[in-house]
């Protein structure tokens, strides 16, 4: 989509490219089939439900973090699949919410085994068919940062080997009576070696309790859609891991599906000098691309170079009162003025389920461009969602 094109577009907003959303999913969909495996929507990652007719064409679900994320696959997704399967896991229930939980969910996933014997039992009289597994920490991972590192260090995500086995005799058989399968999640937008490694590790520690399972969920963060991703070494891992222990394989990417389908378009409200130019947008690091700062990383700007690059530089900042509120320095072709549009990259994944609404800034709109190129704004946010939050 060309910048012209969002010349009269109201700003801030997110704009997901239809075809290049579905061209990820078809990629995912050829993984799923010339594997065997089942690949599912993570949707910490990608929760964009009107997208959700064409993504429920290719995956086979969803994975949730808790009861709302569960209730948003459940309505938004399965009614356009029936047959879609929702996956829940949190790092701990609540009471209040398991019984819920249990109603909507096919598969529930438990974090530890004192979660698994506190509430299987009640799962199983709400919903008889649910299956159930545990996720394991096989404390391996590559994780190029410690935030998004669920193997590292006294890490609460994931029970190991030592938790599985305790010191008491013939636990680790109580835990496998009550099971269908087990998951782990160690990786963070990584190739397939990453996968390879993690893999060697979980089956030394954990391979004498498949038998008898029905399936393995391989997690998230496998960066399948990037450039460069070993698509096929993918492929033959799973189908040999399938033969190997006769269960089935899952995968849960979230940032794989989202990955470069679209971006994040804002508005210069400000251009000043103070000791370099500044240029003042109408969003905001702090509260539309917080993993910006988390990361932290710098957003690809379309048109832009690193600072001092091309003639006119400016450091990019957002329009709250967070003195660290800023995009990072870039520089352009032409001088930046008010009324201006700047397009942030690949804001699709991640970035804008993360999204506040710190100082009362306005939310970002969400719109897709249409394979027809038509744009569709689906959802614009106003007072009323900011005060909504509050009391």
């Amino acid at each position: 989509m060309e910048l012209e094109q969002l010349q009269n577009i109201s700003t801030p907003c997110y704009v997901c490219e239809e075809e290049l959303l579905e061209k990820n999913l078809k990629l995912l969909d050829y993984v799923q089939k010339e594997s065997g495996a089942k690949i599912i929507l993570a949707l910490k990652g990608f929760a964009m439900w009107s997208t959700f007719p064409l993504v429920s064409q290719y995956l086979k679900g969803c994975t949730s973090s808790g009861l709302y994320e569960a209730r948003l696959a459940r309505e938004e997704f399965c009614k356009h699949n029936p047959h879609a399967e929702v996956h829940t896991y949190s790092p701990a229930y609540k009471d209040e919410d398991i019984d819920e939980i249990a109603k909507i969910s096919d598969h529930i996933v438990f974090n530890s085994p004192s979660q698994l014997f506190k509430y299987k039992e009640r799962i199983k009289e709400i919903n008889p068919h649910a299956e159930l597994s545990l996720r394991i920490n096989p404390e391996v991972s590559s994780s190029p940062k410690d935030i998004y590192n669920p193997c590292g260090i006294y890490s609460r995500l994931g029970t190991t080997l030592a938790n599985f086995t305790k010191e008491t005799k013939g636990f680790d058989e109580e835990v496998l009576k009550h099971i269908d399968g087990l998951n782990f999640h160690a990786l963070c937008e990584q190739n397939v070696d990453a996968l390879e490694e993690v893999l060697v590790a979980f089956e030394e520690k954990f391979s004498k309790y498949f038998k008898g399972l029905k399936y393995i969920n391989f997690g998230g963060g496998h960066h399948i859609t990037k450039e460069g991703y070993d698509v096929e070494k993918l492929i033959r891992i799973i189908k040999a891991f399938r033969e190997k222990y006769d269960v089935e394989v899952y995968l849960e990417p979230g940032e794989a599906v989202g990955w470069q389908t679209g971006f994040l378009v804002a508005t210069v409200l400000d251009v000043f000098h103070n000791g370099m130019d500044v240029a003042i947008l109408d969003t905001s690091a702090e509260a539309h691309m917080p993993d910006t700062l988390a990361m932290p990383y710098r957003a690809d700007v379309r048109g832009s170079g690193e600072a001092g690059e091309k003639p006119y530089t400016y450091r990019l900042g957002g329009n709250t009162c967070l003195a660290g509120d800023i995009m990072g320095d870039y520089s352009f072709d032409m001088p930046l003025k008010a009324g201006d549009k700047v397009i942030f990259e690949d804001q699709i994944h991640y970035t804008f389920v993360k999204n506040t609404t710190f100082n009362g800034i306005k939310l970002p709109s969400l719109a897709i461009y249409r394979k027809d190129g038509t744009l569709d704004v689906v959802k614009e946010f106003g007072y009323e969602d900011y005060r909504d939050r509050l009391s």
